[in-house]
């Protein structure tokens, strides 16, 4: 019996699990793929507070040793459900395996909707990026396309439009569907390009080094080839949170419906990270979830054994 199960090994989970750790209580993490979740993606990380500069593996790679150290248990297993027994809860794996823990913290993170085109998956880190706060300064003054034109499409790129040379928004649909005032902005900038009804349907690389894309047009298609230095890709993330939907509640979009507290409608279960409903999704901000469902997490283990 653990004091606090752990679902996700990201960020916001190995957070979630250090806090635990220090403060005294058993902790096990369930982590379905590999450690450090998205980040790891990154080549660079320079926002992080106290870091200059690191690559996404190295701050997975540090972090895993320290919880290790603190005595956090892991597993590579992917959580499917979690059942309350009594006064305490089971994970249970797709495996088979089964834990017990007397509180539970949901850091299931979220994953990138992708193009689905060859070679892409190669490339995410060195030429196909989704963040341009963390990776915009690699191409300044470079060429970089967008794939999207919803709101989150088009913050990436008025954001990267104020340090690369060009910006070429690619958009499958007839028209943009960001709100207004974000398409007024962009179309303002004098670097900015918006290519609409494309599809991108090839990547152009040498290596790990991209050269463009290819996109057709929808109503004939033709296709043309798009000179670009990197491609940020904007077309959505996914949760995956269903699962455990009966004790944590969904919104509209499917992440978890808790606020900054982390809590959710389920005592002894609480979220972290991506997963949940946020308006800003940084490393930052999910080690910082981490810290906050874990503290929650703590009071909430006082509880019972106050009850006792």
């Amino acid at each position: 019996m653990y004091d606090i199960v752990v679902i996700g090994g990201g960020p916001a989970g190995m957070t979630a699990a250090l806090y635990a750790a220090r403060n005294g209580r058993s902790a096990l993490i369930l982590e379905k793929h590999g450690f450090g979740g998205q980040i790891t993606y990154s080549p660079k990380v320079e926002n992080y507070p106290g870091t200059m500069q690191m690559s996404g593996n190295e701050f997975a790679d540090r972090f895993l040793d320290q919880i290790l150290a603190q005595g956090v248990e892991v597993e590579l297993e992917r959580a499917t459900s979690v059942e309350r027994k009594g006064d305490h809860f089971a994970v249970v794996t797709e495996d088979g395996g089964r834990f017990a823990g007397r509180a539970v913290i949901l850091a299931t993170g979220v994953k990138h909707r992708m193009l689905g085109l060859p070679g892409e998956a190669e490339l995410v880190g060195t030429g196909v990026s989704f963040c341009a706060v963390c990776d915009g300064d690699f191409y300044a003054g470079q060429t970089v396309a967008v794939a999207g034109g919803g709101n989150s499409a088009l913050q990436e790129a008025i954001l990267l439009s104020q340090k690369c040379r060009e910006v070429i928004v690619v958009q499958d649909l007839p028209a943009l569907t960001a709100e207004q005032k974000l398409q007024d902005v962009l179309l303002a900038r004098p670097n900015v390009r918006v290519l609409t009804g494309r599809r991108i349907t090839g990547l152009l690389h040498e290596g790990e080094t991209l050269r463009g894309i290819t996109a057709a047009d929808r109503e004939n298609g033709r296709e043309e080839t798009v000179a670009c230095d990197g491609l940020f890709v904007a077309i959505g993330l996914i949760p995956e949170n269903e699962a455990f939907a009966s004790l944590a509640r969904l919104d509209e979009r499917g992440y978890f419906d808790a606020g900054e507290d982390c809590a959710t409608g389920t005592p002894g279960v609480f979220v972290a990270g991506d997963c949940r409903r946020k308006t800003v999704r940084q490393l930052t901000t999910a080690v910082a979830d981490g810290a906050s469902a874990a503290i929650a997490a703590g009071r909430y283990l006082d509880g019972l054994g106050a009850a006792k």
